[in-house]
């Protein structure tokens, strides 16, 4: 029976017993904090089972997909090692809420089972719930009782409260629950063991394929069970693991839900399945992850760096890195297995049929960009694990990979483990601290003479034409700082490294020796026309030659956002007009800004003008036109504009990509469609007549169109979806203004009351009229209560206190006879006391305020005040 037949007989079988078919929700959960995604069939019911909504029918059955990879349900370190654990499955399920309950239930699972899907009653076992002292809850022999009527009592099994009692959490819904195992080993096999003996072993013929869940009581905050008024069913049957069954196989992954999958691996890898151990798992691997990214990104998760988006990513990078290492794939492949997938699924899930396009899309890119990581990451990590003693790896050394490089250190966590080796995961977040805290504050430099190894002063930059070559060091020299510590300055023989230059960052990258031991380079510079490598380290065996290396993903984005200044630059002179010049650029990996000379604000049309002509440009997909030491003038002679700031020999560089053709020392695309879009950021003043553009492209651009869609989401959704959200937030807007009146007016009016009652508490202190009171209210509040309290005395100290959430709010009034006659002052007053609450402030003689994050230190602030006039 085909999957397909399997499904439908499932979810006819339940419709013919009065069931509404649901179609699956989506697997990305939106609304539950607790969950990321749905890992079980019963999720996307739980506020019916909480009773928080009514379902449109007591009785419904469905298909669920379901994602188990994170948190307490998380089978992604299985995947692909066995044979019936994965990421994405499929949970058939019926549902009865409030209806009907065990009897029906469990004699509609035999039906089903044994007489539709002619299941051999034979290898068939039942669990049922033993009972537990602590709960209370005895033998569930409702239950017993009930399979008595279709399977031999040697068949149905006493399960714990960890196998047969299914909760929904800490809190809520819960019940006792009849696992159906099948035991599909071989005769000899089970002559040898018996099935009952390898319930719940973990043996991979020997599965539990469904559960039904009887939830019959309430657990209560105090953790004890109270029965509910209304019983429900929750059931939920692995769909992969029935096909393994039906289909007479011994693995999910030679069932019909996976053999397309893996029929087009073999023909795109050349790999045979079922040969080799390693390759197997890698096809299996890869077979499961396509599924569940693909699905995921239908639904509407697209990978990212955070949240839900990083394990969508974290999934597809174990696809990727499986295929890479196992199955020799350098070139992004994944992608095409979404033809298959759709043809296969798209019509019981029509999602992935309708956003095909989209999943692959995604699904190329993000190999795209994580190959070239992985390539030259794997590298690294091979031979620090090849440097390694002992069996852990240093978090300084993971550290250095992924600040680098960007590898994942989840995956370098990974890769260790499969080599048998530990992270020193403490150690790595040191070295992650230390760097945020160095990002934080500059560095006074201290810097050695230089230290000649050859004597050679020629230099020759290779890096338009490659991204590696042989290189011996020439001479280093030490620079120190305070925070930063030692760093070395390397100048080479030949390198690939651009250096900082026209605005365009220097490359990173590493150093490899013979003996496979790696050097990084963090930044690369450009003194006295001298091409500068930094490193933390020095390489042991400096007389020796080295393999340089630049980093390929930096240097090609960074590469996108220099042609694209270019592109800009153009633009503006055509929307703007040619006053247009260029007057300063900066061109990093992830960002670009452009200065330029301009007479007034650049306006949102005229904006969105030069972002549609360097699209416009971009989607032409101009190559590339580089000529390289030509006489400037010649290149001035053909149009190409020379750039503000820079400095120009007699022969210079020319790029050009169409009508755009300036001189030009920085790296670039080989085709503006390379650049995939550019998108303006901001546009503002840096000085006199001049502009500010920032803008963004290739990746980064992606990022930006996919997180604000998925922010315009949000907002309609927090909107109830309006149709006009625009007109819901100007209706906001204008509500929020008049409640901000009405809180003003409020606050006035309770400072007003609070200023009377307080007239009560002020005491003759040395002839000062004093007053230091904690009150409830905000910054405004207190001024304004010191002001007119204070006013009404001509020798009055006040300081009053409030606050507000986790900071704390000073405000200090001194009667300007007392500031003059006695001397005092409230900013230096306010200065003194802020360190009570870890803050600080200042103001007039007569008033100041202060604040601090250290509520706890306002009584001590209070009891201090004192001291002032006494």
């Amino acid at each position: 029976m085909k999957s397909k037949e399997i499904r439908s007989k499932f979810l006819s079988f339940f419709e013919d017993k009065q069931h509404t078919i649901v179609p699956s929700a989506p697997m990305v959960v939106k609304n539950d904090p607790t969950l990321m995604f749905v890992n079980s069939g019963m999720a996307p019911f739980k506020e019916y089972f909480l009773g928080n909504a009514k379902p449109k029918s007591n009785r419904l059955t469905d298909s669920q997909k379901c994602l188990r990879v994170s948190g307490k349900h998380n089978d992604l370190e299985e995947v692909g090692y066995d044979t019936y654990h994965h990421t994405l499955f499929e949970m058939l399920g019926n549902w009865s809420f409030g209806d009907y309950f065990k009897e029906e239930a469990i004699a509609w699972a035999w039906e089903l089972l044994t007489e539709v899907f002619g299941i051999d009653k034979g290898i068939l076992y039942v669990t049922v719930f033993e009972g537990d002292e602590g709960d209370g809850l005895p033998l569930d022999t409702e239950a017993y009782d009930i399979w008595k009527r279709y399977i031999a009592e040697d068949r149905i099994l006493k399960g714990n409260k960890n196998d047969n009692f299914w909760e929904m959490g800490d809190q809520g819904p819960c019940g006792p629950c009849s696992e159906i195992h099948v035991d599909i080993r071989s005769a000899e096999e089970k002559a040898k063991i018996p099935g009952e003996a390898l319930i719940n072993q973990d043996h991979p013929q020997v599965v539990e394929i469904w559960n039904l869940v009887f939830m019959q009581y309430n657990r209560k905050a105090s953790g004890k069970l109270e029965v509910l008024p209304n019983k429900h069913i929750d059931t939920g049957m692995g769909f992969e693991r029935l096909c393994m069954v039906l289909q007479g196989k011994q693995s999910n992954y030679d069932t019909d839900v996976f053999t397309p999958l893996i029929k087009e691996l073999e023909t795109l890898t050349g790999k045979g399945y079922g040969r080799d151990n390693k390759t197997d798992v890698a096809i299996r691997v890869i077979a499961d992850h396509v599924r569940a990214v693909a699905f995921s990104i239908a639904d509407g998760q697209l990978p990212s760096n955070t949240g839900a988006g990083y394990v969508i990513r974290r999934i597809l990078r174990r696809a990727v890195r499986y295929g890479f290492t196992f199955l020799e794939q350098k070139e992004p492949f994944i992608y095409k297995l979404v033809d298959v997938l759709s043809r296969q699924m798209g019509e019981s899930f029509p999602e992935i049929s309708d956003q095909k396009s989209l999943v692959q899309n995604v699904i190329k890119e993000e190999e795209h960009s994580f190959l070239r990581t992985l390539d030259q990451g794997l590298v690294l990590l091979q031979g620090i694990v090849d440097a390694t003693k002992g069996d852990t790896v240093s978090g300084d050394k993971a550290f250095e990979l992924y600040d680098t490089y960007g590898f994942p250190i989840d995956l370098t966590a990974l890769i260790l483990s499969e080599k048998g080796l530990k992270l020193d995961k403490v150690g790595f977040e040191k070295e992650l601290k230390k760097q945020k805290d160095r990002s934080r504050a500059a560095s006074e430099m201290n810097t050695d003479d230089w230290t000649v190894l050859i004597d050679d002063t020629d230099e020759n930059f290779v890096g338009y034409d490659t991204l590696e070559s042989n290189i011996n060091i020439t001479r280093y020299r030490k620079v120190s700082s305070k925070k930063g510590g030692d760093m070395f300055q390397l100048v080479f023989n030949v390198t690939p490294f651009y250096p900082e230059g026209g605005g365009q960052v220097g490359d990173k990258g590493y150093l490899e020796d013979a003996r496979g031991n790696v050097i990084y380079i963090l930044d690369t510079k450009k003194e006295n026309n001298v091409i500068i490598h930094l490193a933390k380290n020095l390489p042991k065996h400096l007389d020796e030659s080295f393999t340089a290396v630049v980093n390929e993903t930096a240097r090609f984005r960074t590469a996108c956002n220099h042609s694209a200044t270019h592109l800009l630059h153009q633009a503006l002179r055509e929307v703007l007009g040619t006053h247009v010049q260029q007057k300063g650029s900066a061109v990093h990996d992830k960002y670009l800004r452009f200065d330029f000379s301009h007479f007034s604000k650049v306006s949102p049309e005229e904006l969105q003008e030069v972002e549609n002509f360097v699209n416009a440009r971009i989607a032409e997909n101009l190559p590339l036109q580089e000529r390289r030491n030509i006489p400037k003038e010649e290149a001035l002679a053909e149009g190409a504009m020379s750039l503000f700031g820079e400095k120009y020999g007699d022969n210079v560089r020319t790029i050009r990509f169409g009508q755009s053709i300036e001189l030009c020392g920085g790296t670039h695309v080989e085709n503006t469609g390379d650049i995939w879009h550019f998108k303006i950021l901001s546009e503002g003043a840096v000085a006199a007549g001049v502009r500010r553009i920032e803008a963004i492209t290739n990746a980064a651009a992606k990022d930006f169109y996919v997180e604000n869609s998925q922010a315009f989401a949000e907002v309609k959704a927090l909107l109830n979806n309006t149709k006009d959200p625009v007109k819901a937030v100007k209706n906001l807007q204008d509500e929020n203004t008049d409640l901000k009146k009405e809180i003003e007016s409020l606050l006035k009016e309770k400072a007003g009351n609070i200023k009377d009652n307080l007239k009560q508490e002020l005491k003759d202190v040395n002839g000062v009229q004093f007053l230091a009171k904690k009150l409830d209210l905000d910054a405004g509040g207190l001024k304004d209560v010191a002001f007119e309290l204070g006013s009404q005395y001509e020798n009055a100290f006040l300081l009053l206190a409030s606050e507000q959430g986790e900071k704390a709010l000073l405000s200090c009034y001194i009667s300007k006879s007392l500031v003059e006659e006695r001397n005092l002052n409230a900013g230096q007053v306010v200065r003194d006391l802020g360190k009570y609450i870890q803050g600080g402030g200042g103001g007039q003689a007569f008033f100041a305020t202060a604040g601090g994050k250290n509520p706890a230190g306002i009584p001590e602030v209070l009891e201090k005040a004192l001291a002032y006039i006494q």
